[in-house]
């Protein structure tokens, strides 16, 4: 059977007949049907395709606005001043600056900003530690009088107590800076002369305890420059930083050996009862252990920038520098002598289990405080780094914003209070102990002390009678304050909703 079909073109050409039996027909279907629709299929696909990336273009761009938002809000509260990287799944989606690098000068945080790390140095003394290790210059289960023959007296510490803070070894920070006097800034070589002279009894038995502790890794940079025969700062260059084009990264002692160098941020304070900022050893604030301590170098003094630390832990989690043998004992979860979980790795805390994974640090120190995390299960970088002692960072709400869920209210947003409604809450007050809280006034803010402590907490109203911390590490720290029936003001001061203490106003 012969079907007939009229191919009619547009305008006004001429249609033309053509003649089909049934095995054309197939044919037809085969070679012209079936490829248009195959091509129609991939329209449809590349469609979707381009569907959702407009989806997770929009996402993104939603996401990028929400966190712009809060750490916009956190500066503008005092709370934030610094630079920020986020990445997720493998992509940064979020890097910007907050505030100045210096205060003089009015320079700007930028994402090329380069920040002190604080303790989140401790990681690149330990990463040296492990490459050292496989250089074959040391073991881990050596005792460290192999390299501080000066400290023979701990002759049962081993490198691998240091790395893992198990040694019981004082702390420096606590026993060392009133024996630097005057101007002297002291140094790593000092430190073990300042030991070696005391010869201190440990804490306790190496390995049997997990007690975190500065002098550890001050002891592992010196124990690096013996074993390397190089300085801990050109070891980490040559070794970290040049071989992961980490080419803002260094050691800085910014007070023993000052340089001018570009981009750098100044570590602040609050100059005490103000909003001034200054650094900590200016008479206003009048803290000169970050001075006095400036040339220890192992617990601190690395510099880096936000792109630079990203560099750092993407190596780490795809094994550039390091074996997956090697970053799996840096960041194992071990245990003390006596049984107990240590969930810190080599300059790690390490959080491990089931289904989560993840490691980083926390730092803060001469005026600097320090994030840097990375979740290995869900690809996640988030690293803070500010130039500011009291900043925060609000990890709760990133987290939520990244996963899509409802942002809940990790820091209380100021309420404008009338001055006068502000001043009335100063005065002393007083509990049944007579204990004293002082509670004086500046900028629109409350500065909380008391007669034995100067803590110049400083606290913001949230509503007519409560005021919140603006505190280092965003401790949720609050005054409330309550009429009694007598008509005196009651002052109640609250920890994450714990009560920590209380007076009554005396009479002015």
């Amino acid at each position: 059977m012969i079907y007939y079909a009229w191919l009619k073109p547009k305008g006004n050409a001429l249609g033309i007949k053509i003649g089909f039996d049934a095995t054309n027909i197939l044919i037809w279907r085969l070679h012209i049907v079936k490829p248009y629709l195959e091509r129609m299929k991939k329209l449809l696909f590349m469609l979707v395709l381009l569907g959702l990336g407009h989806y997770a273009d929009a996402q993104q761009t939603e996401q990028v606005r929400q966190l712009d938002s809060i750490f916009a809000f956190m500066y503008n509260q005092n709370q934030f001043n610094g630079t920020v990287l986020i990445a997720d799944k493998g992509k940064v989606i979020y890097k910007k600056g907050f505030g100045l690098t210096d205060e003089t000068t009015g320079s700007k945080n930028g994402t090329q900003t380069i920040f002190e790390l604080a303790s989140c140095a401790k990681q690149f003394t330990a990463a040296a530690i492990v490459l050292l290790k496989r250089k074959g210059k040391l073991n881990y289960e050596d005792k460290i009088s192999k390299f501080l023959p000066e400290l023979a007296f701990w002759d049962k510490v081993s490198i691998i107590d240091l790395v893992r803070h198990t040694s019981g070894i004082p702390e420096y920070l606590i026993d060392m800076p009133k024996s630097v006097k005057g101007n002297q800034i002291a140094d790593n070589l000092d430190l073990i002369d300042f030991y070696a002279s005391k010869k201190d009894t440990l804490a306790f038995t190496p390995g049997s305890r997990h007690r975190y502790n500065n002098t550890n890794y001050a002891l592992l940079a010196t124990i690096i420059e013996r074993a390397s025969g190089k300085t801990y700062a050109d070891f980490l260059t040559d070794n970290i930083f040049k071989p992961l084009k980490m080419k803002h990264t260094f050691v800085y002692n910014r007070r023993q050996v000052p340089k001018k160098i570009s981009n750098h941020a100044i570590g602040y304070v609050w100059a005490k009862s103000s909003f001034k900022k200054v650094v900590p050893e200016d008479a206003r604030y009048g803290d000169s252990l970050s001075y006095k301590l400036d040339g220890v170098v192992g617990n601190a003094k690395v510099n880096a920038t936000v792109e630079d630390i990203y560099k750092w832990i993407s190596s780490l989690k795809t094994n550039t520098l390091f074996s997956e043998q090697e970053f799996e004992l840096m960041t194992a979860v071990t245990k003390t002598s006596e049984g107990k979980n240590i969930p810190y790795g080599f300059g790690l805390d390490v959080s491990k289990g089931k289904d989560h994974f993840s490691f980083g640090h926390t730092g803060s120190w001469d005026g600097y405080a320090t994030f840097i995390y990375h979740n290995m299960v869900k690809d996640r970088t988030i690293v803070v780094l500010e130039n500011f002692k009291f900043g925060t960072y609000p990890y709760k709400n990133i987290n939520e914003i990244l996963e899509g869920r409802p942002i809940t209210i990790e820091y209380k947003k100021k309420v404008d209070l009338p001055e006068s409604e502000i001043k009335k809450f100063i005065g002393s007050y007083v509990n049944d102990k007579n204990e004293r809280q002082l509670i004086t006034y500046t900028d629109g803010h409350l500065i909380h002390n008391a007669d034995q402590i100067a803590w110049d907490m400083r606290f913001f109203p949230v509503s007519a009678n409560e005021f919140q911390a603006v505190r280092q590490g965003g401790t949720d720290g609050v005054l409330k304050f309550t009429t009694q029936q007598d008509g005196t003001l009651k002052l109640e001061m609250l920890q994450y909703g714990q009560l920590m203490g209380w007076g009554t106003q005396q009479q002015k």
